[in-house]
């Protein structure tokens, strides 16, 4: 069935890096864009990055503009996103999510159907 599992979360101090890992199975990869969201306590969900099927096309959320980099290998049907510069406010349960969408991305939530359960980012020092 269709999946989307996240990995490589975890607790770091401000400024540090993680790489979040999504790896995708019983769908296509490369026939979609792929979105990672994140979840604050007390927050509504927001989208912060997309990559579109090729990866010609990434979008990020202005709050992580310049700190985060989206990437994906369809042959391994992996999506990464690495944080650089981490802040106390990137503080969230991380997920990534299947687009409805083949051309472009959005980090708009209703073009996303299926979401991994995602993996915890706690940075604080």
């Amino acid at each position: 069935q269709l999946q989307l599992v996240e990995s490589g979360g975890g607790s770091v101090q401000p400024g540090g890096s993680l790489r979040l890992s999504c790896a995708v199975s019983g769908f296509t990869l490369n026939y979609y864009a792929i979105g990672w969201f994140r979840q604050a306590p007390g927050k509504e969900r927001e989208g912060v990055s997309c990559i579109s099927d090729g990866g010609g096309i990434t979008n990020y959320a202005d709050s992580v503009k310049g700190r985060f980099t989206i990437s994906r290998d369809n042959a391994k049907k992996m999506v990464y996103l690495q944080m650089n510069s981490l802040k106390p406010e990137d503080t969230a349960v991380y997920y990534c999510a299947k687009s409805i969408r083949r051309v472009g991305c959005t980090t708009a939530l209703s073009s996303y159907n299926y979401w991994g359960q995602g993996t915890q980012v706690t940075v604080s020092s």
